[in-house]
């Protein structure tokens, strides 16, 4: 079921746009299916669920981490993580740039950016986020790689109102990447529910779980 579900996703997505099978709450044996059917990028929402996977999954994996990560928890992270998709303040991209200067990497994020309704999403606004690009605010930052930006779209039934949250952040990416960051290649947005309206308005990478795995246990 899984490797079908994996094949499917894999073969319908347009050329440029890229699957990130979202393995959080599932065992690693789920993951070493996917893995079987040819994914290697699979993201994770707790550090010590990725740190204890990764060590009896195959060295390939590329290890992208999706939640509300916690300052204290960089540290374990940054040595290993391929990819942070919600940097959602400048306090935690501090210490990102700090503990990637200390173990010698250069780490790659996506800025979080806010365009639901819901007041409960983290993130920059669009406006912080061209302001972060237009005052140069990323030179601070020599150990992190800002390549582009996350967002959600608002859990609605709405698709039109899903829809022109999407245009927001694909119309915020290409702006960013047109004026300052020519180096920008990740638009991640796109979950089970709406990743064909994602991928429809400009996504490069959808993130999606129950759909592959099935229910969270």
């Amino acid at each position: 079921m899984i490797k079908d579900r994996i094949i499917e996703l894999r073969s319908s997505l347009p050329v440029g746009a890229r699957l990130l099978a979202v393995s959080k709450f599932h065992p690693a044996e789920a993951i070493q299916e996917a893995y079987d059917a040819g994914q290697r990028l699979f993201g994770e929402s707790r550090v010590q669920e990725v740190l204890s996977k990764k060590d009896v999954l195959p060295s390939d994996i590329e290890w992208h981490f999706i939640g509300h990560l916690q300052t204290n928890k960089v540290k374990q992270l940054v040595p290993f993580v391929t990819l942070i998709h919600g940097v959602d303040t400048e306090h935690l991209l501090k210490e990102i740039d700090k503990q990637a200067a200390l173990c010698g990497r250069v780490v790659d994020c996506l800025l979080e950016v806010h365009v639901a309704r819901e007041e409960t999403k983290f993130g920059f606004t669009p406006d912080d986020v061209m302001r972060f690009f237009s005052e140069e605010v990323y030179k601070q930052y020599e150990h992190v790689r800002i390549v582009g930006i996350m967002g959600m779209a608002s859990h609605v039934d709405d698709e039109a109102a899903i829809r022109s949250e999407f245009k927001i952040l694909h119309a915020l990416y290409e702006e960013v990447k047109a004026q300052y960051a020519s180096w920008f290649r990740e638009l991640s947005m796109g979950m089970s529910g709406d990743y064909r309206i994602a991928l429809e308005e400009g996504s490069t990478m959808v993130r999606i779980g129950t759909y592959i795995f099935g229910e969270r246990y």
